[in-house]
């Protein structure tokens, strides 16, 4: 059995922290957002649901961060069009035991207290503060469910033990010209946050640094009592618009004592460049980006690391198939990266991630695309810089991704040229609601 390690001794072999902070901790994973800049890849399921990869979707970085933290206490908050988000933490995510105090409970909106939704990211962890008070957790950790990296929290509340804090924020420094689509900080020697302001449209830059400012990650960490009291406070606060970094964040910052913690202390492995790894892949061109990333020789995102795996629900899948061979029609994947279930017949697919159940027939050509989960290329077609959906059915012989304007007629074009398909953009009906 794990020797049980303290606050002077923090971190197991693999640099992991155990200890009871984290078992004393009841982690919200905020999963209900839409993600409308990814355009119509969320018309049909939330930010959290989409997936990345080749074979996981988005919240998994979040709750593995979790699990492989040691915090296995976990609520997901869902709303928006949740149906495939529940699904696959019903499928992927039930070895929590519960027997042992682990679990992942749903909480969907259910106008608990009033008769509203989720109004904001306070409120949605207001409408569940029964649920939270039961599970007596020392610490409440706050978390989005929507971006990709590796962190150790276990490292975070750490830190929030030892300087004594009413809350912490998990921040990292950005480009200043990036900053506005952040909440912006300032601390002071000690690391206590001296000011916040969400998405300010002229950003401060950091002490020295003039082009880079420090971002809110959107990660808090609250002592549990401190925060029901913030959240009956501003839940009775009819000009709030109910949010964290809106309203309750500057409200503590300007009150009590809240710190900043840097994610370089806590990420679990850097780039190549010796930065942490953090990705918001919240528009087209960022998503197709991260993912056409980790099909580089070594890509800046680890998924090979098996002291932090990535856990997810998993199909049960034949392994993925070449056929072919012939000078004109030969089955081949290069700088790619395949999944189960993938049928490469007498086709050629180059620097591209193929989701699951893949089919692509002779003669096509797949580049530099993201290809989602139950799609077929048909016969002679070519993709370029393409995302393509689920299920999608792209016609023999169709070119696209070569003429943007001839594709944004019937496709979305993204502002650097990526060409977003779905089954409906082709006239195809997957969703039935009529």
């Amino acid at each position: 059995m794990q020797q049980e390690l303290t606050l002077n001794d923090p971190h197991d072999g693999h640099g992991r922290f155990v200890s009871h902070l984290t078992r004393s901790t009841f982690a919200m994973v905020l999963a209900g957002g839409r993600g409308s800049r990814l355009m119509q890849l969320t018309d049909w399921r939330s930010k959290p649901a989409v997936p990345f990869g080749g074979k996981f979707r988005i919240i998994d970085f979040t709750l593995s961060n979790c699990v492989n933290s040691g915090i296995r206490r976990i609520g997901v908050a869902t709303q928006y069009k949740a149906q495939s988000l529940i699904m696959h933490l019903q499928r992927g995510w039930s070895f929590l035991d519960g027997r042992f105090d682990e679990f992942i409970d749903l909480l969907p909106a259910q106008q608990q207290i009033t008769e509203n939704w989720y109004q904001g990211t306070a409120d949605a962890v207001f409408q569940n503060l029964d649920l939270i008070r039961r599970r007596g957790p020392k610490y409440v950790l706050i978390l989005s469910g929507d971006h990709i990296y590796k962190m150790d929290y276990g490292r975070l509340l750490a830190e929030h033990v030892q300087t004594e804090a009413d809350m912490s924020v998990g921040c990292m420094d950005v480009p200043l010209d990036e900053a506005s689509a952040f909440g912006v900080m300032a601390v002071d020697a000690q690391k206590r946050v001296t000011s916040f302001l969400e998405k300010p449209k002229d950003p401060p830059p950091m002490p020295g640094r003039p082009d880079r400012a420090l971002a809110s990650m959107g990660i808090y960490v609250f002592n549990a009592d401190f925060l029901y009291e913030q959240l009956v406070r501003d839940a009775d606060d009819p000009k709030s618009s109910h949010d964290f970094g809106k309203d309750i964040i500057p409200k503590c910052v300007s009150r009590y004592r809240c710190c900043a913690h840097n994610f370089a202390d806590s990420c679990v492995g850097v780039t190549a460049s010796g930065t942490p790894y953090w990705r918001d892949v919240g528009t087209i061109d960022a998503y197709w980006e991260a993912n056409i990333e980790l099909t580089k020789v070594t890509p800046e995102l680890n998924m090979y690391d098996r002291e932090w795996p990535i856990w997810t629900y998993q199909e049960q899948l034949p392994p993925a198939k070449f056929v072919f061979d012939d000078p004109d029609r030969r089955g081949m994947a290069v700088d790619s990266l395949v999944s189960g279930g993938n049928v490469i017949s007498g086709a050629l697919v180059r620097r591209s991630l193929l989701f699951s159940n893949v089919h692509v027939h002779s003669k096509a050509v797949v580049e530099d695309s993201v290809i989602l989960p139950g799609t077929d290329v048909g016969e002679g077609a070519e993709l370029n810089r393409v995302v393509a959906d689920k299920h999608c059915r792209i016609p023999a012989g169709m070119k696209i991704g070569f003429d943007p304007h001839e594709d944004a007629k019937r496709f979305h074009v993204s502002a650097k040229g990526i060409t977003l398909i779905t089954p409906e953009m082709l006239g195809q009906r997957i969703h039935q609601i009529r």
